[in-house]
């Protein structure tokens, strides 16, 4: 029989669909594919992007080739960082000027080489640029919150082939995330603990959502999944900003990032898939209510979202806010337990 699930940080319902359930090889995902050898993001081509922001380079100049991990502004950005909000009302409406960053992570000079093949210490780098760009988008006042996120596959909303990350920081926080910090919020004002804490310290004693878990990362499926094979990655010990990690803790998080996205490939035929990161919101951004994040420091985890694109959502999604899940995550995460990788 389906089952509803609620999920207690989005305060939303999922359909657990077992009547319908699928099974990793009933599942057809959208073939990515690495078209061209030459772009923009290739080693050579630093001519075709704005100016770099920041590389990690062997010496090299800037704006040249010699580079590992290279930022640059997106060429067609969603937000231009250029200006003031100017905040205003158009009736019961309101309305502010589109004021924001966009850069893109280009996470190596090799073309075809994805996230799941490359070496940790090359996704080392990229989570390490993410933090810094992270650091350095926080110290503008304007913006409210940084979104670190990642396309695979044009099904998945990548228009390049080349491995890139995303970052583009808004001047409001997002709902999706304003939720999740007033659910963690309220939790904590209640019971004076983590809402993220208590969620992990139950899932590892169920341990049947459990895909990876080790003293540094914990990652599950998560009790009320809103796709099939979705993945919740959260520190172990209590962390509620990625601005803070640590480069130890960075090298911890390449090893799981990795194991993960492997299990996804080889499980899932090499599906499309997005990654995001959810953090604290720019707590010196102004104007804010008095004592708004008082205790953000002690009631919010942050962590990563992996979602590979196996289904589509479709007019029942869109008209009741709910999803429905064909694989309930206990099988997800049983299945990418177990499934054999090939050696390294």
């Amino acid at each position: 029989m389906p089952e509803l699930r609620h999920d207690p940080f989005q305060k939303r319902w999922v359909i657990i669909s077992t009547e319908r359930a699928l099974r990793p090889a009933d599942y057809e995902a959208p073939k990515v594919e690495i078209k061209g050898r030459l772009c923009p993001f290739c080693e050579g081509s630093e001519d075709k992007t704005p100016p770099e922001i920041m590389a990690f380079r062997d010496g090299t100049p800037r704006d040249k080739p010699g580079w590992k991990v290279r930022v640059v502004p997106n060429k067609f950005p969603a937000l231009k960082i250029e200006g003031d909000l100017d905040r205003r009302g158009v009736g019961v409406y309101d309305s502010m000027n589109g004021v924001g960053a966009h850069e893109v992570i280009i996470e190596t000079p090799i073309h075809d080489l994805e996230f799941a093949d490359m070496p940790v210490d090359q996704i080392r780098l990229v989570l390490a640029a993410c933090r810094e760009r992270l650091n350095d988008l926080l110290k503008d006042r304007r913006f409210k919150y940084i979104l670190i996120f990642k396309n695979y596959g044009s099904a998945a909303g990548a228009s390049l082939s080349h491995p890139h990350t995303q970052m583009i920081a808004t001047p409001v926080t997002p709902r999706t995330v304003a939720v999740e910090l007033q659910s963690g919020k309220d939790h904590y004002h209640v019971k004076e603990r983590c809402l993220f804490c208590d969620m992990i310290q139950e899932e590892l004693a169920a341990g049947d959502r459990i895909v990876r878990a080790n003293e540094h990362y914990v990652a599950m499926a998560p009790y009320a999944s809103r796709f099939p094979f979705e993945i919740f990655l959260a520190p172990r010990p209590h962390r509620h900003s990625f601005g803070e990690i640590t480069d130890e803790e960075i090298h911890h998080l390449a090893v799981m990032m990795k194991d993960l996205l492997r299990r996804i490939k080889v499980a899932l035929k090499n599906p499309p898939y997005n990654f995001l990161f959810h953090t604290i919101p720019n707590i010196h951004a102004g104007p804010k209510r008095a004592t708004y994040w008082e205790t953000i420091e002690f009631d919010f985890h942050w962590h990563l979202e992996i979602m590979p694109r196996l289904t589509h959502v479709a007019g029942f999604e869109w008209g009741t806010g709910f999803y429905i899940n064909p694989t309930s995550p206990e099988e997800a995460a049983r299945y990418l337990r177990e499934v054999e990788l090939p050696p390294l």
